[in-house]
């Protein structure tokens, strides 16, 4: 059988394998240039059934275009495996990859949790959400032809990607604190002495992939710039922050909490950050200084285009503006795109002068 679709990155060898373990069938599946390929054998009406459920039961964000079938004599195997990946092999084909979709609740509630060994870990992810597209270098896809190539996995970590009842089963991103990349703030500190810091800069980001996660309470303007090395693996994901108003830049080098810590203090103090993510860099400051948010404008050259403003859920976007119900459901689906609001009568923000 060979799948042809969305089926590569979005978890669907671990669903061919759970199926075919609830029906009771022997064999193997895996991913290919065309799709996914698998050769299932057992009772005729449980490899039907397996037939027919392949092409109309796949979860999201899956989508199969098509299933081409072939029977094959039966080779007598026992139990049923996900096998590497063929690279050329299988027939070829388009391999369609999936996008990047926001956190699911299952990661989001780890994320919050602090007996959660991935408790504010900012690239949690598992086989249901987090990066694909912008993290692939190559096809078929899998964990040693994304940017993760670099970062082998830890025991447990390894334990939970080789578990079928896990959600993280054979997921490609999977990392945790002790083997994933680090998040971190850099930047020249400020000089001893100097009492204006409008210049001054810092960077933070991850070390070695560009497969950053970045979390705020507060709401900020963002804007995305393109980066180079988005997809290489070895470059250094950063975020460049200028302070605008008062404060000093933390020692370069901060990590993990503490750099999110003095990333916000800098949000709060007026920087402008570049923070580099999975898709390039966005650059970030309070979206309610009129200060910090003129000077995004001006080096920005963007004088009455809206800024996208974060909003950490959708109460805080519905203070910030009027969200009808088709506006929440994409705020808050998969996809999490920026969506074009009427701005509030007393809106809360820094204002272009537009309507919105």
């Amino acid at each position: 059988m060979t799948v042809a679709g969305v089926v590569q990155g979005v978890g669907f060898r671990p669903f061919v394998h759970a199926l075919a373990g609830e029906l009771c069938l022997s064999g193997h599946v895996t991913n290919c240039a065309g799709g996914v390929v698998a050769e299932i054998e057992g009772a005729r009406d449980s490899v039907e059934a397996f037939c027919a459920r392949v092409a109309t039961h796949a979860p999201p964000p899956a989508a199969v275009a098509s299933v081409t079938y072939e029977e094959v004599p039966a080779l007598g195997t026992a139990g049923f495996a996900i096998r590497p990946s063929e690279n050329g092999g299988g027939p070829g084909g388009r391999t369609l990859l999936p996008p990047d979709t926001a956190m699911c609740a299952a990661c989001s509630a780890e994320l919050a949790d602090p007996a959660d060994r991935r408790y504010r870990h900012p690239f949690i992810t598992c086989s249901h959400c987090g990066p694909r597209f912008t993290i692939v270098t190559a096809l078929p896809y899998d964990r040693a032809t994304t940017t993760m190539a670099g970062f082998p996995l830890c025991a447990a970590c390894a334990r939970e990607y080789a578990d079928p009842a896990d959600r993280r089963f054979h997921a490609q991103p999977l990392a945790c604190h002790d083997c994933g990349p680090t998040l971190y703030l850099s930047g020249p500190p400020k000089p001893t002495g100097t009492a204006d810091a409008t210049d001054t800069a810092a960077t933070a980001g991850t070390a070695g992939t560009t497969g950053t996660t970045s979390t705020a309470d507060a709401t900020a303007t963002s804007d995305a710039t393109d980066a180079t090395d988005a997809t290489d693996a070895t470059s250094t994901t950063s975020t460049t922050a200028t302070i605008g108003a008062t404060g000093t830049i933390g020692a370069t080098g901060t990590t993990g909490a503490a750099a999110i810590a003095e990333a916000r203090r800098l949000l709060t103090a007026g920087a402008i950050l570049a923070v580099k993510g999975i898709g390039g860099y966005h650059l970030a400051c309070d979206a309610a200084n009129a200060r910090a948010v003129a000077a995004l404008r001006e080096r920005k050259q963007r004088g009455r285009r809206p800024f996208a403003v974060m909003a950490a859920d959708l109460g805080t976007a519905e203070q910030l503006a009027p969200v009808s119900p088709a506006e929440a459901e994409l705020l808050t689906g998969p996809g999490r795109p920026i969506v074009l609001l009427r701005r509030a009568a007393q809106p809360k923000t820094a204002q272009p002068k537009t309507r919105f």
